[in-house]
């Protein structure tokens, strides 16, 4: 197996592992605003994720951000919470253009926390690695696979809930977001790092 084939499979089965399910939690509150019309705002949504987790992989990689591990831990559930709560707040169905650049902004920067949780990850496998490019673009070539497959599951299972299942976009919104407020405010608890 080749290097780049390795790291784009740790990346993939990283975002998509239940046991650090806080990911996951963050991408399902991420889309339970959206309706499957929506894809394009999603997907622009979770590349802005990449961006903020890629920017910070790299400068923790090279040293040069260093943050304890523990509040990053604290602060992904935030990030959930945060998100979760946005959705609640929002009274239509269709997230409109203002509420998307709104929450672009924020995920770009929620990116660049859940990317130093990621980072203390991809440092001990790269410990012995002596070159970082090919390695690290795998790993979020592999995190982009797997984050987009977490979002067409939901996308699925939000199509399939709304059509023909025929609840409301509203109540399904709230009852994704609301599991996402309850368990993200479970995991501050546990992870409150004073």
């Amino acid at each position: 197996m080749s290097i780049f084939t390795m790291y784009f499979n740790l990346g993939v089965s990283h975002i998509t592992d239940l046991v650090g399910y806080d990911h996951i939690l963050f991408i399902i509150v991420l889309c339970a605003a959206y309706s499957l019309s929506q894809w394009k705002n999603i997907l622009i949504l979770i590349t802005a994720f990449t961006v903020g987790h890629t920017t910070t992989l790299v400068l923790a990689l090279l040293n040069i951000v260093k943050i304890p591990g523990e509040i990053i831990e604290f602060l992904i559930p935030i990030t959930i919470l945060i998100t979760s709560i946005a959705n609640i707040l929002q009274k239509k169905d269709f997230v409109n253009p203002l509420q998307h650049y709104l929450k672009y902004s924020l995920v770009l920067f929620f990116g660049l926390i859940h990317g130093l949780g990621f980072s203390n990850y991809l440092r001990s496998l790269l410990g012995s690695e002596s070159d970082l490019i090919k390695p690290l673009f795998a790993f979020n070539l592999g995190i982009e696979l797997g984050q987009l497959i977490i979002v067409l599951l939901i996308l699925a299972l939000t199509a399939l809930t709304i059509n023909l299942g025929h609840a409301k976009k509203r109540e399904w919104n709230l009852v994704l977001s609301g599991s996402g407020l309850g368990i993200s405010l479970i995991l501050i608890l546990e992870r409150f790092p004073f």
